[in-house]
């Protein structure tokens, strides 16, 4: 099973990242990197007022259910994508782009750091500039993508397996 790291970027909603959280957990993700304004956990040192804080943790909670609490997880403004490689990390971007490969095709490494954009525009293209690859998930239906959420769901079951 390969080592897996979750890089959520600019997540909007608590209710996605609790719920990335409760699924990281259950897929045995190393650790999740918070970045740009996705919402996260306290942390010691909390420089947010902790009113903000507070409110933020108990709305992630709503759907973790105490994974956040399980899952290591750190809040970059932005993530080191170079200190990831160097530790030997490939990099891999969960969104449609021409680049993309089909989830089942992808050969899947032994260290991964699965990339998650924004829920409507996606991953920006400084960031997926500095992806080795890039997969997608592929739709059947009308709508073009699944919930930031579900389609993590969906891309770390295929990695683990």
């Amino acid at each position: 099973m390969p080592e897996i790291i979750v890089i959520a970027h600019n997540i909007r909603s608590t209710h996605n990242i609790g719920a990335i959280f409760r699924t990281a957990e259950g897929f045995g993700v190393k650790r999740i990197i918070i970045s740009g304004y996705s919402p996260y956990p306290k942390i010691d040192g909390d420089s947010r007022l902790p009113h903000i804080a507070d409110k933020l943790t108990t709305q992630i909670h709503k759907t973790a259910l105490g994974a956040e609490t399980m899952v290591p997880f750190e809040y970059q403004s932005a993530p080191d994508i170079g200190q990831l490689k160097q530790g030997g990390y490939r990099i891999v971007a969960l969104e449609q782009n021409q680049r993309s490969i089909n989830l089942k095709d992808y050969q899947v490494p032994t260290k991964v750091a699965l990339l998650l954009g924004e829920e409507v525009h996606g991953i920006t293209s400084d960031y997926i500039d500095q992806c080795d690859d890039i997969v997608e998930i592929p739709m059947v239906g009308r709508k073009e993508s699944f919930n930031v959420s579900v389609a993590t769901g969906i891309a770390l079951y295929a990695l683990s397996i």
